[in-house]
């Protein structure tokens, strides 16, 4: 078996472990930026084994720098989604921070 048959490859920017809907990504993530093992990455995605969370990690560094500047891509492309996200939040969502912040208003004020 070859490491790249654990992926697929549905475009550059989309690579997933194989059977799962889970990106590489989301497993680098914590183990790039979180610090966390193997062990402990297989335990946040219960659907994961941990095979193929080696497989991944090893993927990574087998070539960190193309597999780095693709989770590069994913964190910038995440975070400008946030921020986008948070400068123009849907109707639902602004509702809700608008009730949420006059009820906080109005505590301020009752224990005044």
């Amino acid at each position: 078996m070859q490491l790249e048959d654990y992926f697929e490859f549905l475009t550059p920017e989309d690579i997933r472990v194989k059977g799962t809907r889970i990106g590489i990504e989301n497993i680098l993530y914590e183990y790039v930026v979180n610090n966390k093992t193997a062990e402990e990455i297989a335990e946040l995605f219960n659907t994961l084994s941990l095979e193929q969370v080696y497989a991944t990690i090893l993927y990574y560094l087998r070539d960190r720098e193309a597999i780095g500047q693709y989770l590069d891509n994913w964190l910038d492309y995440t975070n400008k989604a946030q921020a986008e996200f948070d400068r123009h939040p849907p109707p639902f969502v602004a509702k809700v921070l608008r009730w949420k912040l006059e009820r906080l208003t109005q505590v301020e004020g009752a224990s005044k």
